[in-house]
């Protein structure tokens, strides 16, 4: 009996889940100044098919031994960058389908390593998905999109930083996120890594019997979006 319910409370409790470590960010691009990487002013589409935002999820608790550390990927990311003269001057909007967001990819969690070991069960990754997109997180029958928009940047080719504005299920919240940018004569791609907290994003961590088993409120979150310059 003692089985069959622990077996329970893991498949509800990492099915809620969403979204947590520290990592270290990527490395930052060395190339050239701001003024050589950027463009001509100008409205830029994102490549949906060249892009990618990537939450890296993971277990907590006394009980963290019975769930899964988790991979959740979007590869529906659109958007527009408005090119100014300088980073300062430039800007960009992103949407984020939630219900493009595709659970534990074989694939994915294999690029991740250690931390992310084995295949999981197909239903279990329904669940989770099911679970992530209720009311109780992410609400995609309400708030079908996360929405991020810069309100300012600034930095250099060594260092740039875009100050964000993030509505997502209802919450809006303000972050900062340092990436890489690099331009050759076809694309223009930025590529970042940063911790990023539930509870900073106006979202709940789940947990269960009193916090035994638990999703870390820290999340990592990495992305790379491209736009085609031909």
């Amino acid at each position: 009996m003692f089985n069959k319910f622990a077996i329970i409370v893991l498949a509800l409790s990492m099915a809620s889940c969403v979204i947590p470590r520290h990592r270290p960010s990527a490395p930052r691009s060395q190339a050239g100044s701001v003024g050589g990487l950027l463009p001509p002013p100008g409205r830029y589409a994102i490549d949906s098919n060249d892009s990618k935002l990537e939450l890296l999820i993971y277990r907590a608790g006394p009980l963290a031994g019975l769930g899964h550390n988790h991979v959740v990927v979007s590869r529906a990311v659109t958007g527009h960058v408005q090119v100014g003269g300088s980073v300062e001057e430039s800007s960009f909007s992103l949407r984020v389908p939630v219900e493009s967001f595709v659970v534990d990819e074989s694939q994915a969690r294999r690029e991740e390593g250690s931390e992310f070991p084995g295949d999981i069960a197909p239903e279990a990754k329904a669940d989770t998905r099911r679970n992530m997109l209720s009311s109780a997180l992410l609400d995609a029958a309400h708030y079908p999109a996360i929405s991020v928009t810069s309100l300012t940047m600034n930095g250099t080719a060594e260092g740039p930083v875009a100050h964000l504005r993030i509505e997502i299920a209802g919450h809006v919240a303000t972050v900062s996120a340092p990436f890489d940018l690099q331009r050759d004569a076809h694309r223009m791609t930025a590529t970042g890594a940063m911790e990023l907290r539930q509870s900073t994003l106006g979202l709940t961590s789940p947990s269960l019997l009193h916090g035994a088993l638990q999703v870390q409120d820290a999340m990592q979150l990495k992305f790379s979006f491209t736009v085609p310059l031909d």
